[in-house]
């Protein structure tokens, strides 16, 4: 069995979780989802970023320990990630123990790879990001150029890495595999940013300014920078380095069985540097194989704003959860945003995108459903169920297509034509005509069959998307689970007993 494993970013948490977060990790889930489907053994990581300034003037804020903050926020997190139906197989918290121990190995082998020395630092420095801007990149207005918040100059001693010496061979790797960032646009911004000369990456806080974070091994008074942290948790999660191994290889020596490298880090373009410049060169310098891939995806946007806490325009995807149900909010997210592109967030879309559900799809489901039942007592005949078969081949086809080339939105598309097309072929034979005519009592049979198997196929293209609705529909199409691809061409349906229930996507009147 191949395997594969797939990544989120870790949540920085000192925020509540909102639809920002929710896209992510929604699409994390969904292509986690495809994979089992399609027969992988999936690790599907994600988990809360708990160290930094950040996390520790928000705890002094609400007069609390930074660690009783993190295990509170830690718990809204999962709470969300659980009423949107995340199928995560790994949480990790960077305030575990065994990541602590990874984090201390792996700056320890760059100190021994001769990566690491002491300057003092000055420059500007943005609280709300943890991380420092050139003067450039603030520009004359002195904001940080990611959210516009403000930024401090400060000087001090620091740790550095070395990274300007990996600058030509990462540009060598992105060059040599033109498919490694998705989509181009991001791929072209990373070449873009590594034109110029890479400065080296201050990979330490002073003590005194910033405690609660993973202490240097060899200087207590330094502590590590959040973003060389966080980045490591996923070399954490893979198994890769064993933190308690004795001898001078701290780790390293014989790396264990694990699943490293990661085959795709998801994140928002906002973060794109940091997991294609600085992390893969902390990988680089450790003697660790790069991922296998980096998308970067848009913003949710509100008006022309990026959606962000910090500019009180978030939108929360629980209460959306609360009014349409949790398959609704996630089919949005997916077949609303081009992976890669910007989407904006409005009400009138969100409704557009319910109502496509329920007048093509649930409408299908009921209509399909209903007539099996009132014409042949809820028993799917025995008959050829195959007269959908082209378009049904084509529409798998353009979905995997979609999904493995992550292009959601047009794989979810691909899934909508074929309940349209099936929608279109209840008109086109007209089984309500057939009932009425015994001598066509076969090729009544024949079209309910054929609904029935498509039905079933849906059942495997939504639960991606739509898991809770999608296994709704293989109970009411009397089958023990939604099927798997590999099943669908065997699948026996003829004798299944049907149930109509209720609308799949039932109308919204308090909108």
């Amino acid at each position: 069995m191949s395997s594969f494993f797939l990544t989120t970013p870790i949540y920085y948490a000192s925020g509540e979780p909102h639809l920002g977060h929710a896209y992510t990790t929604i699409l994390a889930d969904v292509l986690a989802r495809y994979r089992r489907r399609a027969g992988e053994d999936v690790l599907f990581l994600t988990g809360t970023d708990e160290h930094g300034q950040k996390i520790q003037e928000a705890a002094a804020a609400q007069g609390v320990t930074p660690l009783e903050l993190c295990d509170l926020m830690a718990g809204r997190f999962e709470e969300a990630w659980r009423d949107l139906g995340i199928s995560h197989d790994r949480f990790i918290r960077t305030t575990e123990a065994e990541h602590i121990g990874v984090v201390t190995a792996l700056l320890e082998r760059l100190r021994d790879n001769g990566h690491i020395y002491e300057a003092e630092y000055a420059g500007w420095y943005s609280v709300g990001q943890e991380r420092y801007f050139t003067e450039k990149e603030i520009g004359p207005d002195r904001v940080d150029p990611i959210a516009g918040g403000p930024v401090q100059r400060i000087r001090e001693k620091n740790y550095f890495f070395r990274m300007s010496h990996f600058q030509d061979r990462l540009i060598r790797h992105i060059e040599d595999n033109p498919e490694w960032i998705v989509p181009a646009t991001r791929r072209n911004e990373v070449l873009g940013f590594l034109n110029q000369p890479l400065a080296d990456l201050s990979i330490s806080r002073p003590r005194a300014r910033i405690h609660w974070g993973i202490p240097l091994p060899w200087d207590a008074d330094q502590v590590t920078y959040v973003w060389v942290d966080a980045l490591t948790n996923y070399v954490t999660a893979s198994g890769a380095i064993d933190p308690a191994a004795p001898g001078p290889t701290r780790g390293f020596g014989d790396l264990r069985p694990s699943r490293w490298p990661a085959d795709v880090h998801l994140m928002g373009k906002d973060i794109l540097t940091t997991h294609a410049v600085y992390w893969p060169t902390l990988l680089m310098g450790a003697d660790l194989p790069l991922p296998r891939k980096i998308l970067a995806h848009g913003w949710w946007v509100v008006g022309d704003t990026k959606m962000s806490k910090s500019l009180g325009n978030v939108v929360d995807p629980l209460d959306l959860r609360e009014q349409f149900g949790t398959d609704a909010v996630r089919w949005y997210l997916m077949r609303e945003m081009p992976t890669g592109q910007d989407a904006s967030y409005t009400p009138e879309r969100f409704l557009t995108r319910y109502d496509e559900l329920g007048n093509i799809l649930g409408n299908l489901v009921h209509r399909a459903l209903s007539m099996v039942v009132r014409y042949r007592g809820g028993t799917v005949p025995d008959a050829p169920s195959h007269d959908l078969a082209a378009e049904t081949e084509a529409a798998l086809d353009a979905y995997r297509q979609g999904l493995e080339g992550y292009r959601l939105h047009a794989g979810f598309a691909a899934a909508m034509d074929l309940a349209r097309t099936a929608n279109g072929f209840v008109e086109a034979r007209e089984p309500w005509a057939l009932a009425r005519a015994p001598e066509r009592a076969d090729e009544l049979d024949r079209t309910l069959a054929t609904l029935v198997r498509t039905l079933a196929v849906l059942a495997g293209m939504f639960e991606p998307v739509a898991p809770v609705k999608a296994r709704e529909l293989a109970t009411r199409l009397g089958l023990a689970d939604v099927p798997r691809f590999a099943e669908l061409d065997g699948l026996e349906i003829a004798g299944l007993h049907v149930t109509v229930g209720s609308p799949l996507f039932p109308r919204v009147e308090a909108r």
